[in-house]
Parts: structure tokens; sequence; C-alpha cells
């Protein structure tokens, strides 16, 4: 066995150790069944995760969560931790959609109700949130008001108009992160970002309308308002042309100062700056701007994802119970405590296509899920199925508070084109009850369900390690997408 070659080490988890031949500070610690890792060992994922392992001031391990695939520099679905003091900030450990993230909303309507209006609904959500490649929101910014969302975030959305203080109670840092500066903002990523507040981009984002299929977690559920049979919506976007552009002004800064703090790395990907120098502070502004504008952003969609509920169903959103459950960032880097070798120490947690899935009484979660543990959304593949978990004591010892954020590529967008199309796609989904509406041909193809991996099975390792456990399970009945 090569030395690059995961040691299983327990049930789902598996070892590459520290190898100072390839600059390892850390082991990388992978969590998958065989299925999983065989999958992860046929691309890059497991090297980039090595190469992780080898950032100055990194402490634990590199990890990698089930739905772990190849990305730019680190894995997505990989967790890194760097000490706050001697460690670095890196902006590919963020990623460039900065705060995508998913956000679940409850309803009171049975799926029988909806069913009969599905065509309807799905028609009127995609009219009225605009989607796709560099698409235009609803709303037009001055420079001033977009200062105003980046600092401000889903705060500044409430306070014009698009829904209420209930909202902002149950999104991860209350939807505004503080010591956001939109001065370290370019003026190229203000021009993406201004026109398209209020917009649920292309790629893998979309908005779904879903059944709840089973219930996992009684004391869970009933606290979140989930309930078998009734209809949930989840959002999945993030910061737009907006958060791809601070990424890209900042990998150019990071990648520039790497000699001048004699920073060596196996791949220019993972370019990155210490946490506390001047490059490394500006860069967390900017970042803390692109989180506060995603928030925001998807703060904006729900407000017309409720006024579509109340045309098409001729109720008012308090009729229809359309509250918030959880907001939930998975491309984001911050400052937590976190246990390292028996010690507490302050790290920058870098999680790239991962969800924060603290256990009960962290400060962090929404007052009125304290006690209970941190609620985490799981999107799947929009023809199978997403999840409901519940953050664990484990997370605390095996993954810096996380779990994994989505199903995980398996194929990539060009293969999807090459081998499926549009009506074959849209013919398995009809089969299977779901309706899609979409902006683009290639929208559909490049996100079937078959160029993912199984959420379930995702779901099932993340559930037997005790990192974040089961609640409940939903299904799509109507997409849209960009």
């Amino acid at each position: 066995m090569s030395a690059s070659t995961p040691k299983k080490i327990g049930e789902n988890q598996y070892q590459i150790d520290a190898d100072s031949n390839f600059g390892m500070k850390v082991p990388v610690r992978i969590y998958a069944d065989e299925p999983l890792l065989q999958k992860m060992l046929s691309d890059r994922t497991i090297m980039q995760a090595r190469n992780v392992a080898s950032i100055p001031g990194i402490v634990g391990q590199s990890i990698v969560l089930p739905d772990g695939h190849e990305g730019y520099g680190f894995p997505v679905g990989g967790v890194a931790a760097m000490d706050a003091e001697e460690g670095m900030i890196s902006p590919g450990g963020v990623g460039y959609d900065i705060n995508c993230g998913v956000r679940l909303l409850r309803t009171n309507l049975t799926e029988q109700v909806v069913r009969s209006k599905l065509k309807e609904l799905v028609n009127d959500l995609f009219s009225s949130i605009p989607s796709g490649v560099g698409s235009k929101g609803a709303v037009r910014l001055s420079p001033s008001e977009l200062d105003e969302v980046l600092v401000r975030g889903v705060s500044w959305a409430i306070d014009h108009g698009y829904g209420s203080t209930n909202d902002s109670d149950v999104c991860e840092e209350n939807g505004q992160i503080p010591n956001a500066d939109p001065n370290k903002v370019s003026d190229k990523a203000r021009k993406r970002g201004a026109p398209q507040l209020g917009s649920l981009g292309s790629g893998n984002h979309f908005l779904e309308v879903q059944k709840v299929t089973e219930i996992h977690d009684e004391e869970a559920a009933n606290r979140m308002g989930i309930k078998e049979g009734t209809i949930t919506i989840l959002i999945h976007c993030g910061s737009r042309g907006f958060g791809h552009q601070v990424c890209s002004d900042y990998l150019r800064v990071a990648e520039q100062a790497m000699a001048k703090y004699n920073i060596n790395l196996p791949d220019r990907e993972l370019a990155c700056v210490p946490n506390t120098s001047e490059e490394g502070e500006s860069y967390r502004k900017a970042m803390f701007a692109a989180l506060n504008f995603a928030w925001s952003n998807r703060q904006m969609i729900t407000h017309w994802t409720r006024k579509s509920f109340e045309r098409v169903f001729n109720q008012t959103e308090s009729d229809l119970d359309m509250k918030l459950v959880y907001d939930v960032a998975h491309n984001i880097a911050k400052i937590e405590k976190h246990k390292v070798d028996g010690k507490e120490r302050k790290v920058v947690v870098h999680r790239k296509g991962a969800t924060r899935a603290f256990p009960a009484n962290r400060d962090e979660i929404p007052f009125k899920y304290r006690d209970l543990g941190q609620p985490v959304l799981v999107p799947g593949s929009m023809g199978t199925a997403s999840w409901i978990l519940l953050g664990q004591p484990n997370s605390m010892d095996l993954s810096f508070g996380s779990t994994a954020h989505g199903a995980g590529r398996t194929m990539s967008r060009t293969k999807a084109r090459r081998i499926y199309n549009e009506n074959d796609v849209k013919k398995s989904l009809n089969d299977k009850g779901i309706f899609i509406k979409a902006l683009t041909r290639d929208g559909i193809v490049e996100e079937t369900p078959q160029a993912y991996k199984d959420v379930d099975a995702v779901v099932n390792v993340s559930h037997n390690l005790g990192i974040a456990t089961k609640v409940a399970k939903l299904v799509p009945i109507g997409v849209i997408k960009g």
C-alpha cells in the first residue's frame, strides 16, 4: 500500500498519514463508504486534500467529507482549520461562489393541494424569480445602497420589505456577519454584483418545491415545523458574479504576496496569505461583504417565493405558515474556537462545499434551536432527495463541526452534455412526478441526477458517524433552474 493510499481506521473513516516528503503537516481524514471513496480516488480529490495538508499553520487534519470531489485547489466537500495567529487564509478554501448556501421554507400545504396547481406554481415562480447566467435581479441599487447590502445583509432586505425579523433569527450569523468592508471590494466586483441581487443564477443553483416523505427524528422535526406529507421549498444559490469576482481578485493578491511571506505550496491554486496579514484581513472583509450579499440575495428570493404561493393559492403567507426553517452557508471561512489536541484554539475554519453542523448549546446556533442542535440542510440532485439533518457532538471531534453540503458531482458538466439530452432528462423526471422549468437546455442536462452521487449514501455516512443525524427526507415535485 503506497503512502498516498487511504487506510481504513474505523467504520466510514479512512486516513492518509502525514508525510513530510509531500510537505504534509497533518494527516488527511476521509469520511466515506467504500463506493464513495472509490469515486474520490478516481479524480484528484485525495491528492488535493493532501496538498491542503501542506498549508502552513493547518491544524488537526485535512478533511474530506462523503460528498468530496475535485475542486479548484481545495477539494469540494473539504474542511481545513488554520491556526488564527500562525496560519493562513485561502480564497480557494472558500471557493468562487462565496456563501453558496441553502435555505428551507416550510408550508402547511399538502402534496395533494400543490399537485393540483403544480404547473401554475412552477411557472409563476419561474417568471417572478430571475435566473440564469448573468441574470439581472429585480432591484436597481445605487453604489451607496450596494454598500448597505454588503454591510447589513438580510437586515437590509427585511428593512426594504423583503420578509420579517423572524427570518434573520434563523439564519447563520443572523444573515449579517460583522466586519464586512465594502472598501475592500473592487469596482469590477461591484459592477458584476449590483445588478444581480435577487437572482438565482445558473449551474447547480435551483429552487425546489418538495414534499416531506420521511421523518426520522420526531422531536427535531416538530421543533422545525416539519410534518410528513407537507410541502417545503429549498432555495440553493450564492453571491453570484459578486462573490466570483471577489475570489478572483484575492486569488491574484494571494499569488503575488506568497513570495513576500516565503510561502511554498505544491499547487498555486492553494494560494494563501497569513490570516493576520494586511492581505488576509482585506480578503476576509471582502469575503464577509460577499457573505452578506448572498444572505440578502436568498432573502429576496424567499420574499418572491412567498408572493408566488400567495397568488397561486389565494392565501396569505401567514395562512400558509411559510416560515423560514433555517439558512446555512456552505462556502465560507470563519474564526471559531475548537479543541485541537485537547487544547482550545482559535482557528480559521475553511468550509468549501461543507456545512456547519454544531451540536446543541453552542452560542452560534439560533436561540430557537440552541438546546436542540443546529439544523443542517443537504440538497441532493433535482431527481432524488434532499435531507434535513441535526448537528451532533461528534462533529466537534471529527470534522471541526462540519458535515457534507450535498450529493457531490461524479460527472463533469461537459460529460453530462455529451451523454444526456434534454428530452430524456425531462421525461425521467416527469416519470417520477417532477415538473421542471429551466432557462436553458444545458441547465437541465448538466444537472441530470446521473451526474451526482447518491445523496442518501452521503447522508448515511454522516448519520452513522454521528456528525449530523437524519431528521427528515424531502423529495422534489417541482424544480426551477437557471
